[in-house]
């Protein structure tokens, strides 16, 4: 039986170099990554492909062929869709140990940076803010997937990665072999999803309330209900057909404004007027996620979070607003705030501390942490300052990025 390794051409090399003659069990494996490797019902390693520590890292799963190959063709699909999951790399067959014994087939994913398994946020010092955001994150991602047309078939927190996003997060899809693509998602397959959902991050969160690691007073039952209440009131906003005072002028911009708040582009919308009543009826008829990460992305050319880029385009808008007398277009001011503001607030960082967080993400900590000290002193502190407090005082005990925490 011949090793095949079936995958992305420029990973091939990396891949290839994996011990694939050793069980899963049997592989080494980093502390720092082990941590943030989540639970699985499968094997699951998370590898650099080298010994350099800035090396690629991978998430290896060892399975059976015919779920592996669907999984990889099912995460292709989603990659080149854009939907928030981690990318597929390889998918790893006919591999034998040193005995001549036939060892499982494996898929090789992208381990996405920044990303922590639901474990350690409910186990370690959260608020019952860091909760309701975590609880939207996984609606907005399964609302996002059925637009798309994709049933899960197995949404949970085990196969989900949270990355901070401003002061929220945002969730990505893990683990894939029991989804499936449809034209269109019927309600019942949206609701039995729904049903799936609800379930698994009840036992979830009871397991963890079990272990006594749950954060204190939180009721899984109600935490899981949080979800679905979040994911219908997205799936309304997005779906459902609103009526709207004709009186209002300012009544289709601001239907329009909620749909950019909650992070959606607004590609065709239908507005008809009722011949009696003259009541306006607002129907959204194709949304495409991503609206704020679209506009930085068109603007300045970076990629972010979708709450990471509404915060850093309120720090551009005001920018912009103090500068609106130049002779500059908004893409030339743009790029002049990232050079002039973002670029020497983030490259404040020693050398040794960089890569703890994410660049946005710190960009915004830091904007933070300038209106907390300006409210403590009674004054506005500056940017400068605010990031070298953030520097001396946070950064060195975040751990986003699995870097070890300073201990005293």
């Amino acid at each position: 039986m011949a090793l095949r390794i079936t995958g992305l051409g420029e990973e091939i090399a990396a891949v290839t170099g994996l011990p694939w003659n050793q069980s899963l069990e049997e592989w080494p494996e980093d502390p720092a990554l082990a941590e943030k490797r989540g639970i699985s019902r499968h094997i699951v390693r998370l590898v650099r492909a080298t010994s350099a520590e800035d090396a690629p890292v991978y998430a290896v799963k060892e399975t059976v062929s015919e779920f592996a190959n669907r999984e990889y063709k099912v995460l292709r699909e989603l990659t080149a869709l854009k939907a928030p999951c981690v990318e597929q790399i390889a998918v790893v067959e006919g591999r034998i140990d040193g005995t001549g014994e036939e060892l499982p087939c494996a898929i090789v994913t992208r381990f996405l940076p920044y990303s922590l398994p639901y474990r350690i946020l409910l186990s370690g010092s959260v608020t019952a803010h860091d909760i309701n955001t975590m609880a939207n994150a996984l609606a907005l991602l399964l609302v996002r997937l059925h637009l798309l047309g994709f049933w899960w078939g197995d949404c949970s927190l085990s196969n989900t990665l949270f990355r901070r996003d401003a002061e929220g997060f945002a969730a990505y899809l893990v683990d894939a072999e029991t989804g499936e693509f449809q034209k269109t998602l019927s309600d019942g397959q949206r609701e039995h999803d729904l049903e799936i959902a609800m379930f698994n991050v009840a036992a979830e969160l009871e397991d963890l309330r079990l272990s006594g690691v749950l954060y204190p007073g939180m009721d899984p039952v109600r935490a899981a209900e949080a979800v679905i209440r979040r994911y219908r009131r997205i799936w309304a906003a997005l779906k459902e057909r609103q009526i709207l005072d004709p009186k209002d002028r300012h009544a289709v911009e601001r239907a329009m404004r909620q749909l950019h708040d909650l992070g959606f582009a607004v590609e065709e919308v239908s507005i008809t007027i009722d011949g009696d009543s003259q009541m306006l009826s607002f129907q959204p008829r194709l949304v495409a996620a991503g609206y704020h990460t679209q506009r930085l992305r068109e603007l300045i050319g970076i990629e972010t979070e979708e709450l990471q880029a509404k915060r850093l385009l309120a720090s551009f808008d005001r920018y912009h607003a103090r500068n609106e007398n130049s002779n500059l277009t908004i893409t030339e001011s743009a790029k002049k705030w990232f050079i002039e503001v973002f670029e020497p607030i983030t490259d404040r960082v020693p050398e040794s501390m960089r890569g703890r967080v994410e660049r946005a993400q710190m960009f915004h900590e830091i904007l933070e942490n300038r209106w907390y000290l300006s409210e403590q002193k009674g004054t506005d502190v500056g940017l400068e300052f605010a990031a070298d407090n953030y520097i001396k005082e946070i950064l060195p005990y975040r751990r986003d990025s699995g870097v070890d925490v300073i201990t005293q």
